[in-house]
């Protein structure tokens, strides 16, 4: 190998693990901006569902005979 292919070869690992970087920074920046939202997803079945309010709670038991 000469000078001028380890040369392009250092160039081009530099780019790559800036890249990479740079990558990595941005995606966990996303994430932490996503995690401080408040997100409340409601289950369709529970939107006129009040904080509060008493659910039926049915637990089941095995009967030894």
């Amino acid at each position: 190998m000469n000078d001028l292919t380890i040369f392009i070869f250092g160039i081009s690992f530099a780019a790559v693990v800036g890249a990479t970087f740079a990558f990595m920074w941005r995606m966990t920046g996303a994430v932490l901006e996503d995690v401080k939202k408040p997100r409340k997803i409601v289950h369709p079945e529970m939107k006129e569902v009040q904080d509060g309010d008493e659910l039926l709670v049915f637990k089941a038991e095995e009967k030894e005979e």
